[in-house]
This record gives C-alpha cells, sequence and structure tokens, in this order.
C-alpha cells in the first residue's frame, strides 16, 4: 500500500483490510507495553480541516508523534484552499513539504481532486459521501471484541450519511450482513447499496435497507447510530428531529437484538435523540472503544502508505 491514497473503503480489497486490522492490532498491543514504533522518524503529515473535530486531529496529531513523526495542523483560515488557490495547486504545493496528507473536508470532490494532483498519499479523515477512517476503526472494534467479522449481522439505525456508506462498503468487503434502517428520503446512496450488494454477495453475506428499525435489529450482534444533523446539515436539523424520531436507540429497541449486542457510535453523540443514556453506557456500549481504536486503525494505514 506504500504510495497509496485512501478516499474510500470501496478501494480496498478484504485482504488489505485485513493485513491493517492485523497491523492495528499489533500497533495497539505495543503501545499498550509501553513499546516504541518510530515507523514514519522524520516525516511528516499535512492535516487539511474544513470541519473541525474531537477525534480526528487527536488521534492523527498522537499517532504521527507515536510513529516518530510530525503533524502539521492547517485550518482553512491557514490556507487558499479552494479561494485564492485552487485544490490541485495547494495538493501539488504541499506535495513538496510534507509525505502525507490527511483532509477533513466538506465536498467528496475535495479529496478526488487532492488524490489526483498530489504526488504523497491522501487519506480522507472525513467528507460528505464517506469516512472511511471511522469505517476501519469500526471493523477493528468489532473484531477486537468478537474474535471475527465474518457472519455477524450489524444493524445501522438512523441517516444513510458518510458513516453508513463506509459500513456498507466495510462489511459487505468482510463478509458482514449489515441492514440499515433509514426514514423515507434518508436512505444510503443507491449506487453504494447496489455496490456492497455485489461485494457482499462475493463473500456470503447480505444487505438490506428498510425503513423499520425493529426488523433491522431484530438478532443483530451490532448496533450502529449517528447523529441526525451531521456537520452542515444544521438548516435541516427541525425537520430531521421530526422524521427520525422513531429511529431512537434506547432500551425498547435493543431488546430486539441478542443479548451480548455490541453498541456503537463514532461520535459526538446527541444523547437523548438518536441515542439515549441508559443505551450509550450500557454494558454493551463499546463507544470509547471505538474511539480509541481510530489512534490504533489510523496509526496502521498511515504506516502503510507513507
Amino acid at each position: 500500500m506504500k504510495g497509496r491514497s485512501l478516499a474510500s473503503l470501496n478501494e480496498l480489497t478484504g485482504e488489505e483490510i485485513e493485513e491493517i486490522l492485523k497491523i492495528s492490532e499489533l500497533l495497539k498491543l505495543q503501545s499498550l507495553r509501553g513499546q516504541e514504533h518510530p515507523l514514519l522518524k522524520g516525516k511528516t503529515l499535512g492535516m487539511i480541516f474544513e470541519k473541525p473535530s474531537t477525534r480526528t486531529r487527536v488521534s492523527f496529531e498522537v499517532g504521527m508523534w507515536q510513529l516518530g513523526g510530525y503533524a502539521l495542523y492547517l485550518s482553512t483560515n491557514d490556507l487558499q484552499l479552494g479561494r485564492g488557490e485552487t485544490i490541485a495547486d495547494t495538493a501539488r504545493v504541499l506535495s513538496h513539504y510534507v509525505n502525507g496528507i490527511m483532509a477533513r473536508v466538506f465536498s467528496h470532490q475535495t479529496i478526488l481532486d487532492l488524490v489526483r494532483y498530489s504526488t504523497v498519499p491522501i487519506i480522507n479523515g472525513l467528507s460528505d459521501f464517506t469516512h472511511p477512517c471511522q469505517g476501519l476503526a469500526d471493523l477493528f472494534t468489532i473484531y477486537e471484541k468478537r474474535g471475527r467479522l465474518s457472519g455477524l449481522n450489524l444493524a445501522y439505525v438512523g441517516d444513510g450519511n458518510n458513516v453508513a456508506h463506509s459500513l456498507l462498503y466495510g462489511c459487505s468487503k468482510m463478509g458482514m450482513n449489515i441492514t440499515l434502517a433509514c426514514p423515507k428520503g434518508y436512505e444510503p446512496n443507491p449506487e453504494v447499496v447496489s455496490q456492497a450488494n455485489k461485494e457482499a454477495k462475493r463473500n456470503g453475506s447480505g444487505v438490506k435497507v428498510t425503513d423499520d428499525p425493529k426488523e433491522a435489529v431484530k438478532g443483530a450482534d451490532v448496533i450502529y447510530t449517528d447523529v441526525w444533523a451531521s456537520m452542515g446539515k444544521e438548516k435541516e436539523r427541525e425537520g430531521r428531529i421530526k422524521a427520525f424520531k422513531p429511529y431512537q436507540v434506547n432500551a425498547g429497541l435493543v431488546e430486539q437484538a441478542k443479548e451480548d449486542y455490541l453498541f456503537m457510535h463514532c461520535l459526538p453523540a446527541h444523547r437523548g435523540e438518536e441515542v439515549t443514556d441508559e443505551v450509550a453506557d450500557s454494558k454493551n456500549s463499546v463507544i470509547f472503544d471505538q474511539a480509541e481504536n481510530r489512534l490504533h486503525t489510523q496509526k496502521a494505514l498511515m504506516a502503510l502508505m507513507m
């Protein structure tokens, strides 16, 4: 994977995802033992942030430091990205300064343009279309807790957004069954669903989209949700709250799942909206382990790519 970019999990094979998860596991174990692993000593990661983030910034910055490198934070106030300077020129210029670029942006086209014009690896730290770093951390967390991915049932309840797209790509490539329960009009991109269906058929799993949350979580090994109004969708907030109210993950809904189900959320959570405290703080919840695993999977990605 050296020198490659990652715009979407759709670009990875199941074998490549497995390799990333194995290296994540090794690096996490080394960290817990206090073993240093300066695999990127002397290298620099440029981090472009159009959207602020707690987990993305801290995990990449700390991860790069633990790998022996340096992470440079670049907000829209620090760059002329897409304003006075073209994205193409920004990518070309930064490629002469840094060994890799992570970008957390609004438009997925920005990621694609960075990939096209950069001569160093680009990592999609989030776009409006997909969130591959989150998807890898999610798969690693499930693997860590259950010892396998193939054959497990994941139920995603809520907005068919960028996180849902990454889960569709990731689950289908790893032989996991995924069912998404979304209100009408808020389903995931049909092309993503179609691609995930093809992958699932190859790997002996299934993909389903429904508007019934109880149907989705029935017999689930994993229940996953996300905020109802993602960053940039604030103007739709009132309408979304009304549409998503029946999709709250609460004590009544999770009764349909397996007793030892895992509850997952990419955070930040709007408690009392998409999930209740009772579920988020339950013994089934792995949301903070999931957040920690962003660090380990991103370190694996950077070590492989840079």
